[in-house]
């Protein structure tokens, strides 16, 4: 996507690392900039709220507000109880007074007033229901673009990760980082994030009002609570390790049913649906024991924190039932004592679950930094960083290359030239180092030791993006958006909306305009998934067609004409062959009589150029390229021998039944 590419390549450098581009970047980057930095499991939830603070203050305020408007909602009917009972004469002489009662003016003045209370009590009720909805929204806002602003982090981040990190990494694994992680961490900036300052206004406020009511019956109201704060506690460290748990195993899950649906062609084929049905089945079994531990633990937390509460509760009405009786408490202030203590309740056992979505919120920040920590791709520094020549001729050079996986060694020693506007092939054994040879080139990797020069220009020295921006690439397993053949085609070029007639030369050169004419909507068909509605040589030029129409400098085919037809690849090396001079082309190849149509062949054994020269040169000379030859002749006198053996004898039996026939 242009747009998405315009953001992408404008991310600035992130503290203590260099990014590709060191100019100013869109604002979501910065409070990520903050967020890469190696700190804390809460320093990093912290870090992630910059740019949405304003918000969570806001929504901080209504929720502070709405506790307030809580607080004195009690009062009301605390203070109506005690002036009818006071009126009623009840507890005259023989009970205690009402405190806020008596600072009012006595029960007279708040029962000819009762009317206006009535009303204040619906009025709080009002007004504390909008500020919780303001807060809801605001969370929700503040969480939603944090959320938002994660998953563009993430994912412009896997765009610039090397490839070793893409080959070792299991998908299913990462969308899961970049989906249900990144939810887990909404779900709780939206839902917990200000449900804390809850929990401490309403210690400050309700605590020091209750001692000043009555400071005995505050101690019986409190005497459980360090218990449920303690066992909160104890549930945060518990479920943050089962919870990280979990999400490992649906990591797991999530990879073996996309690697399924990836390749259900090939579960098709061999009829291993049941085999695949079983191996599905362990990673959703251990998912689904992990989810309920965390549902058991969850499950422990509320119900052994309920009973607390209702002891609490229950000590709350017994205490102050004895002091009512005792005199030394109203029944209007019992009923404010038990409807404080249940205000206190909820948030210090909300707290529990407050600490266990932190707990979960840590385990998913935590997996996603490990996204984040890996080093991306490296360019080389501005002052260092050089020009191509424009126009790019293409000249390669490979000087003394040498390249490993691990311990096993790919290339080595290797050295070729490939003059500009020449064709050249390239042949060799399986892993005898072809295509690590193209992925250098394309500086997926980087070379051990030895230098590769694209006109005189070390690639080193050069931009990754500006080597690939030259060379197009037909890979081995051409791979298709599920968008139209039109979209595919036009994916080559860095501004989309090609000139049609570019679009139909390209198709033209890659033998597939015919093709694509004859299907039912043309060039506006859509391929599916993986291009799973076309065959495989279909899929091959379309894709070899997205190369051309970018027309580049290098055109690179790693055997990319294994599925089409003889006469078809015939017509594209035709096609190419009207081309040559004003490009550049390496054909990885099996068939010789594909290398034949090249200037240059080199031929690669264990990592290095064994042969060199043309096709013609190539079979007069001992070597691979000679046997190769040989066999693949011998091959082909064969099958035509068995063809004309197996005409002849069609003919001769036909003859027979000629004669058959005529003497009847």
């Amino acid at each position: 996507m242009p747009g998405f590419r315009r953001v992408r390549d404008r991310v600035p450098a992130f503290p203590g690392r260099l990014l590709p581009d060191q100019t100013a970047g869109p604002a979501w980057v910065v409070p990520l900039a903050a967020f890469s930095m190696k700190t804390s499991g809460l320093r990093h939830l912290w870090q992630l709220t910059l740019g949405q603070r304003r918000r969570f203050g806001l929504a901080i305020g209504a929720l502070m507000l709405a506790t307030l408007v809580g607080f004195v909602e009690p009062l009301i009917p605390a203070l109506v109880i005690d002036a009818l009972f006071a009126t009623l004469e009840v507890t005259a002489d023989r009970g205690a007074d009402n405190r806020l009662l008596i600072e009012l003016g006595g029960p007279g003045v708040v029962l000819d007033h009762v009317w206006l209370l009535a009303l204040l009590l619906v009025t709080l009720v009002a007004v504390g229901g909008g500020l919780n909805y303001l807060k809801g929204r605001w969370a929700a806002e503040a969480s939603e673009h944090i959320a938002r602003r994660l998953r563009d982090h993430l994912y412009d981040h896997l765009q610039r990760l090397p490839t070793e990190y893409h080959q070792g990494a299991e998908t299913g694994d990462t969308v899961q980082r970049c989906t249900s992680d990144v939810e887990t961490v909404r779900t709780f900036f939206a839902a917990q994030g200000v449900e804390l300052g809850r929990a401490v206004l309403l210690l400050v406020l309700v605590v020091p009002f209750m001692l000043w009511l009555n400071p005995a019956m505050t101690l019986v109201a409190l005497l459980l609570m360090p218990l449920l704060v303690i066992f909160a506690a104890y549930f945060f460290f518990k479920v943050k390790h089962v919870f990280k748990s979990s999400d490992e195993a649906e990591g797991r899950m999530t990879s073996t049913l996309q690697e399924n649906l990836t390749n259900i062609r090939v579960v098709r084929a061999f009829g291993r649906a049941g085999y695949e049905i079983e191996r599905f089945g362990g990673p959703n079994r251990d998912y689904r024991d992990w989810n309920l531990k965390v549902y058991r633990v969850m499950a422990q937390y509320w119900s052994l924190s309920e009973l607390i509460c209702m002891l609490q509760l229950g000590l709350v009405l017994l205490g102050g039932a004895w002091f009512v009786v005792e005199g030394r408490l109203t029944i209007g202030e019992l009923f404010a004592f038990l409807a404080y203590v249940q205000m206190l309740l909820w948030p210090v056992r909300q707290m529990g679950r407050i600490l266990s979505d932190m707990g979960k919120a840590m385990v998913a920040v935590g997996r996603i930094r490990e996204i984040l920590d890996r080093e991306e791709e490296v360019d080389p520094e501005p002052d260092r960083c050089r020009a191509l020549p424009d126009p790019l001729l293409g000249r390669i050079d490979f000087e003394s290359v040498n390249f490993s996986f691990g311990a096993s060694p790919v290339l080595q020693n290797l050295s070729m030239m490939i003059p500009a506007g020449c064709t050249v092939g390239l042949l060799g054994p399986s892993a005898a180092g072809k295509s690590t040879l193209i992925a250098l080139l394309m500086r997926l990797y980087d070379p051990e030791s030895g230098r590769i020069r694209l006109d005189g220009v070390d690639i080193a020295d050069l931009r990754r993006a500006d080597v690939r921006s030259r060379i197009s690439v037909v890979l081995q397993e051409p791979f298709l958006y599920s968008r139209s053949v039109r979209e595919n085609i036009e994916l080559g070029m860095e501004a989309r909306m090609v000139d049609e007639s570019r679009l139909v030369r390209a198709a033209q050169d890659a033998a597939v305009h015919e093709t694509i004419a004859g299907f039912h909507d043309g060039y506006e068909t859509v391929v599916g998934e993986r291009g799973v509605r076309l065959s495989g040589g279909q899929r091959q030029r379309i894709v070899l067609a997205r190369a051309l129409v970018k027309d580049p400098p290098v055109l690179v085919l790693d055997d990319a004409l294994s599925a089409v037809d003889t006469d078809t690849e015939l017509a594209i090396l035709d096609a190419l062959r009207h081309r040559r001079g004003r490009r550049t082309t390496m054909l990885i190849a099996h068939r010789l009589s594909t290398l034949a149509q090249t200037d240059i062949v080199f031929v690669i054994e264990n990592g290095s150029v064994t042969q060199q020269g043309s096709h013609e040169d190539l079979i007069d000379r001992p070597g691979l390229y000679r046997r190769l030859w040989h066999i693949q002749n011998d091959v082909e006198r064969d099958l035509a021998d068995e063809l004309d053996e197996s005409s002849g004898d069609r003919r001769e039996e036909v003859g027979r039944k000629g004669d058959v026939d005529d003497v009847g």
